[in-house]
């Protein structure tokens, strides 16, 4: 690790060192992804998603329902922001809804 005065780094300082030493942040994102679409779309979206995977800076979602997906293909940009807001940083750029 790179610093090495360890007595003034607080947890979440140590769990972030650790995370960018060992390249995790990415497989974090694809996590954190899934659980911001889950709390902000809600039960109605979530029962018809049926698959979130994030590639770069494309999110693909993949829904049951056209009927929702054209829906949802009105407000793109605004879901972007939204999730991008829940993450606390600009993880996703594309949306594309399957």
């Amino acid at each position: 690790m790179a610093k090495r005065n360890k007595d003034n780094l607080s947890i979440s300082e140590l769990l972030q060192e650790f995370v960018d030493t060992n390249n995790l942040q990415t497989g974090l994102d694809k996590v954190n992804v899934r659980d911001a679409w889950a709390k902000m779309m809600g039960n109605g979206v979530n029962n018809y998603t049926t698959a979130i995977q994030l590639e770069r800076d494309t999110l693909y979602v993949q829904l049951s329902s056209s009927v929702l997906r054209e829906e949802l293909s009105y407000g793109k940009e605004k879901i972007i922001t939204m999730l991008n807001e829940s993450l606390g940083k600009d993880v996703i750029k594309k949306l594309v809804l399957r």
